[in-house]
């Protein structure tokens, strides 16, 4: 699945200066700390790119009902990119007046939809639990709309351009996948679980983006990966005296046998893997 040209219809929402809102009004179910496993891999994984910018700006699109997960992205941010600004972006102006107490500097709210209603083009959009309500056909359309925004590939300082982070976590944050796209489209997909929480692998499948939640059937790649990593995790069953943490590593080293695992120990020990998104896309 690659971005192509965007076709989603307009909503029946406009903006104060009268432009058109793209997308539909969402749940907008949050609860603090919900986003912490995505917030920090995007500053593992992203930081350097923002600190390499005079002036990085990232989209928290469809914050929800209340405005945690912005606040908490500023703060993560700013750990390792101390100049980044966050700027919070709901569909739905009732909530966005409701987060105007949470203003600060770096931080503001704003009404808008798909179209990322922001003056520059942004270092980062975080979209989670947004596209879960949309049909999986509509996706590459909002792929390709989001990922036209972001900000591109800067030679001068070495930043490799904006990141589009997209994906579906549980209610309390314990169980996440996502992709992560660049202005050239998805580049790869994160599995990130509380490993004390987890049975086997596959438990994570519920948590698919919308781009592969329909896709864990046999003869999809998703569905293949995950087999294989209730394979490694049932091989790994004698680590499990070491503790989760432990039998999730030996399982994950497994993987990279067969699967193009693009991250390292490090990672791993945070109860994550990232996969090449070229080896879970779509296949029928």
């Amino acid at each position: 699945m690659t971005p192509r040209a965007a076709t989603l219809p307009h909503s029946r929402l406009r903006s104060s200066k009268g432009t058109p809102i793209v997308g539909t009004v969402t749940r907008g179910t949050t609860s603090p700390n919900r986003l912490r496993r995505m917030d920090r891999w995007i500053a593992a994984t992203h930081g350097a790119d923002l600190r390499r910018t005079a002036d990085p700006v990232a989209v928290d699109l469809g914050y929800g009902a209340a405005p945690w997960t912005a606040v908490e992205l500023l703060t993560r941010l700013r750990e390792t990119a101390p100049r980044a600004r966050v700027v919070g972006v709901e569909i739905d102006p009732a909530r966005v007046t409701a987060a105007q107490p949470y203003a600060r500097d770096g931080l503001v709210f704003r009404h808008g939809g798909f179209e990322i209603p922001v003056p520059q083009r942004p270092h980062l959009i975080r979209a989670a639990n947004v596209l879960r309500q949309y049909d999986e056909a509509e996706v590459a359309d909002v792929w390709a709309r989001l990922c036209a925004r972001l900000a591109p590939a800067d030679p001068a300082t070495g930043a490799r351009g904006g990141l589009l982070v997209e994906g579906t976590c549980d209610e309390i944050g314990r169980r996440h996948v996502w992709v992560a796209l660049g202005p050239e489209g998805p580049r790869t997909v994160t599995f990130a679980t509380r490993l004390g929480s987890l049975e086997r692998p596959s438990d994570l499948a519920e948590r698919l983006p919308k781009a592969l939640i329909h896709r864990n059937v046999p003869g999809e790649a998703v569905h293949t990966f995950l087999r294989d990593f209730d394979r490694a995790w049932a091989a790994a069953a004698p680590y499990a005296s070491y503790g989760a943490r432990q039998r999730w590593i030996r399982a994950v080293r497994d993987l990279t046998a067969d699967w193009p695992v693009t991250d390292r120990p490090a990672r791993w020990r945070q109860g994550e893997v990232t996969v090449r998104w070229a080896a879970l896309a779509p296949r029928m």
